[in-house]
């Protein structure tokens, strides 16, 4: 057996290992480059912005690209790179950085699917397996990311694509610019899910200093928040959808899609 694939045997399963561990964000080596500067993106995967770095493995997404103000490209890489891609920030502004996994799948036992369920907010799904006479029997679960991340090349609040928006299956989309912010300013998103506004699903946010200290709020009917980061340094903000698997999907009896966003508030405006 090949060191490659040995390797890619080996992370897969701590991937899966680590479900429980919920989080998945993309966290580049430098959130406010010059322009021109190269940055590392790191994928992780883990709990409060602490967690394992995951290598660039093609059958792991199906999207991962920059959105630049002058356009997109893919984000390319060797098999096992870590950082997990690389780009330089030819132009002055904020760049979208996207990647969207790949289906895979869990078992959980019902401990721990109880306890995901509240982390995330989701307790119609276990009051509905209250109901069914489900609440002892394990779960099995399809899951996919939709993560983002926001880099100001610059720093000048140049024009950029701090609010593009990707296509992704559920998706956080900010509609004020994160990095014309400084702390206590008002952060309004939008959740969408299938394209459509989506309400009643939980967002909670968190910087990498103070992770205890979660604001949290759920969707209005438009799929709008308006969060108030608190405090300056390297922010997530997550959300999770959850649904039932239709009769003809076999395998699983939930999906779930998992949405981040990731960026670094500064300190004071620029």
């Amino acid at each position: 057996m090949s060191l490659g694939i040995a390797m890619c045997g080996i992370v897969a399963s701590l991937v899966t290992g680590r479900l429980y561990a919920h989080d998945f964000w993309i966290e580049p080596t430098n959130f406010r480059p010059a322009v021109g500067d190269e940055i590392g993106l790191v994928l992780r995967v883990g709990q409060d912005l602490s967690g394992d770095r995951l290598p660039y493995i093609n059958d792991w997404f199906s999207d991962y690209r920059i959105v630049a103000p002058d356009g997109a490209r893919p984000v390319t890489g060797l098999m096992g790179d870590d950082p997990a891609g690389h780009f330089e920030a030819l132009e002055p502004g904020v760049h979208v950085i996207g990647y969207r996994s790949t289906r895979d799948f869990v078992e959980m036992k019902p401990e721990k699917f109880r306890s995901y369920l509240r982390d995330e907010g989701l307790d119609s799904v276990i009051a509905l397996r209250a109901a069914r006479g489900d609440s002892e029997r394990p779960a099995r679960e399809y899951y996919s990311r939709c993560a983002k991340s926001l880099v100001d090349a610059g720093g000048k609040r140049q024009p950029g694509a701090w609010n593009a928006e990707l296509g992704y299956t559920l998706e956080l989309i900010p509609e004020a610019n994160p990095y014309g912010l400084v702390p206590g300013d008002a952060l309004p998103l939008r959740l969408s899910y299938l394209g459509e506004p989506i309400g009643g699903i939980l967002v909670q946010a968190f910087v990498a200093d103070a992770a205890e200290k979660k604001i949290a709020m759920r969707t209005d009917d438009e799929g709008r928040v308006t969060l108030r980061p608190d405090r300056p340094g390297l922010w997530l903000i997550k959300a999770v959808h959850i649904i039932e698997t239709p009769d003809d999907v076999r395998g699983a009896d939930w999906e779930s899609y998992w949405a981040s966003l990731t960026f670094r508030l500064p300190a004071s405006a620029p």
